[in-house]
């Protein structure tokens, strides 16, 4: 082929492929944003405990870390304490003080986590482990009625466990229907009167009721290290139980998560009183915290056998392992003293440094990234800080302690609380560059307008810690700066920073079953990206995201409070559910919406609005009753909206039951 002829049809080729790549072919084109995308974040959760008011179950939650969202609520037993989650993150146990039902056994309840999934799955349904059954007391049914659903007994003798909100047992009637447990609503006598499933039973007669007898255990503390077992420490009863056999019920019991049953209860010398356990690493020891008596006892995780008791001082309350399992320490809040034991030995190891850490500190927190250990003293408001490592005795190393700082905080140019504060929880990030301090002032004139100076309230707040300067990250931006306030919108007002007292929140001198063991308790998420602090008076959880928002760096500050989480709903007490207010007109000022109507509400209380014909945007909405503008014919709640003159409507505002009251907050996966 001539050089001509190769070079014409080059030309046809090029001239083609640039006609083809002339057409009208999409190509795409890449342009930045700097709006905030979806969170795609990992899935992780964090689980909430929380307390119902007295006699009715209490429940835990699942919050999923980067929606801000609750996921999955289930109930637990009566006075819920504590909770801990195996290993492999396959299932949470929750130790409760109570039963499921008043006077019947305690539980600890177990439930399966919800899944990461496009559509709430919710928690597992839950598995109850309950304590031996001792007995009961029986009396023959005489006579068996129904009323529309109401059932009644006439026994042939009275039963003195029967009372009401606890179980009786019906067996042996020849109509079938009534046989079954069930909950007593009224006694009188021999008469006994509950609700039953079933109606329009006729009227027959024999059968025998029987009132079960349990021994009281009172599960405060969960824990454990491996997959296979569960353990859980008894707080025992308290003074003489004569419906027990037992001289003591001061025990710790092992639980089998494949099989769902207590395989056996290792009783301790009575006057005990454990609450908390420490299991080493490698499942060699398991260490019992026995406030009663001062000891820390070591079983064997196998068969609960003891291998050691060690004295350790005035009510110990809390104990936590160093990561290499060399090490437990102790926390005595009698005496206010760090107190490190060599696992070796199970000697208490003396030590060149001063390990007092004032009475009344509650809590311990190790940080494993940083080797740390952070001490709350809630009496002093301090906050005290030890490498895990460094300690020293007559000037050789002995591997105990070393204080690295004392935090006070109410000292310094712009202390976190100036009138003085009680730190009670400590949450470290993963990553090791924050540490956080949950503490509360009580303040009985309440400078807060929102709860109001007649009454008294307490002030929240989480202080954030730099790690490695072991200074304060001030919040500019808050109410409380330094620190972070820990109450928003939509539950509270815009301005609100405290909330009023809840007798129940308080926390005991000592601990034990049935008193608050942590008015605030704060954890971190497994990613480092949020923490959560739980406020028992409010009835939520605080989410603070603890990282940047936005793809532009440095545009958003991280440790911004985004959410507060509510609790469920609890039990219905006269206080939160008044009367039904009729309202007749409303106005709204500067996101304040003003209701006139007739009630008899108080601050906090939560109401539901519904059957406003010109404000109908009110219709369906939760909101709270602030004290400023509260009286017999008005109140007020906050409301993101823009202003409206004074309008008649009508409509009516319903008490609904307060939240009920977070106790614990557990990491998870």
């Amino acid at each position: 082929m001539s050089l001509r002829r190769v070079g014409g049809l080059a030309g046809v080729v090029l001239a083609t492929l640039l006609w083809m790549s002339c057409g009208d072919i999409y190509r795409p084109v890449v342009i930045p944003t700097t709006l905030t995308p979806p969170n795609p974040a990992n899935f992780h959760a964090v689980f909430g405990v929380s307390a119902n008011v007295p006699f009715n179950p209490g429940t835990a939650l699942q919050i999923d870390v980067s929606g801000d969202s609750n996921i999955g609520v289930a109930n637990m037993g009566v006075n819920p304490t504590h909770a801990a989650l195996l290993p492999n993150n396959s299932r949470v146990f929750v130790a409760s003080a109570g039963s499921l039902y008043s006077g019947d056994a305690d539980v600890i309840t177990a439930f399966t986590p919800a899944a990461q999934s496009s559509a709430a799955t919710g928690l597992g349904t839950p598995v109850t482990f309950t304590y031996p059954n001792v007995g009961g007391q029986s009396a023959s049914i005489s006579a068996i009625s129904e009323n529309g659903d109401v059932v009644t007994l006439t026994l042939s003798l009275a039963l003195n466990g029967a009372k009401v909100g606890t179980v009786v047992t019906v067996s042996g009637v020849s109509l079938a229907g009534y046989d079954g447990n069930f909950l007593i609503s009224s006694v009188n006598g021999a008469t006994i009167q509950y609700v039953n499933s079933i109606s329009g039973l006729a009227a027959t007669s024999g059968g025998t009721a029987t009132i079960p007898t349990f021994c009281s255990y009172q599960p405060d503390f969960v824990g454990t290290t491996q997959n296979s077992a569960v353990y859980v420490a008894n707080y025992g009863f308290v003074n003489n139980d004569p419906n027990c056999n037992l001289a003591s019920t001061d025990s710790v019991a092992l639980l089998n998560p494949f099989t769902n049953e207590m395989t056996n209860i290792a009783y301790l010398p009575a006057g005990s009183r454990p609450v908390a356990l420490a299991e080493t690493p490698n499942a060699l020891n398991l260490y019992v915290v026995n406030q009663g008596n001062g000891t820390v006892a070591d079983l064997s995780p196998i068969d609960l056998s003891t291998l050691a008791t060690i004295p350790v001082g005035n009510t110990p309350v809390w104990a936590v392992v160093r990561v290499d399992g060399q090490r437990v320490y102790v926390l005595t809040q009698g005496d206010g003293k760090l107190v490190p034991i060599d696992t070796a030995t199970n000697t208490v190891l003396q030590s060149d440094t001063n390990l007092s850490v004032g009475a009344g500190a509650n809590f311990i927190l190790y940080d494993r990234f940083l080797n740390r250990l952070y001490v709350t003293s809630p009496s002093s408001s301090t906050v005290y800080v030890f490498s895990a490592t460094g300690g020293t005795l007559a000037g050789k190393a002995n591997d105990t302690p070393k204080l690295l700082t004392a935090i006070s905080l109410t000292a310094g140019a712009n202390p976190p609380c100036p009138n003085g504060c009680s730190p009670v929880s400590v949450a470290a990030l993963p990553d090791g560059s924050r540490f956080y301090v949950a503490s509360y002032e009580i303040a009985t004139a309440c400078p807060d307008p929102s709860v109001g100076a007649s009454a008294s309230c307490v002030i929240p707040r989480l202080t954030v810690f730099d790690a490695p300067s072991l200074t304060v990250k001030p919040m500019s931006a808050s109410l409380l700066a330094p620190s972070l306030s820990l109450v928003m919108l939509p539950q509270f007002a815009g301005t609100q920073y405290a909330v009023p007292q809840v007798a129940s929140c308080a926390p005991a001198a000592a601990y034990a079953p049935g008193t608050t063991r942590f008015r605030m308790f704060t954890t971190a998420a497994a990613d480092s990206s949020h923490v959560y602090v739980s406020l028992c008076d409010a009835g939520t959880i605080a989410d603070i995201n603890t990282t940047t928002s936005t793809i532009s760096t440095g545009s958003n500050s991280p440790d911004i409070l985004v959410a507060d989480v509510p609790t469920p709903s609890g039990a219905c007490g006269a206080a939160s559910c008044g009367t039904v207010a009729v309202i007749t007109s409303f106005s709204i000022t500067s996101n304040v919406v003003t209701f006139y109507a007739a009630n008899s509400f108080v601050p906090g209380q939560r109401v539901s609005i519904s059957g406003l014909s010109t404000g109908t945007y009110l219709n369906g909405q939760t909101l709270t009753v602030l004290a400023t503008g509260l009286s017999g014919t008005q109140f007020e709640c906050s409301f993101a909206n823009p202003d409206v003159t004074l309008t008649t409507d009508s409509g009516t505002a319903v008490p609904i039951p307060p939240t009920q009251n977070p106790i614990f907050l557990l990491t998870g996966q």
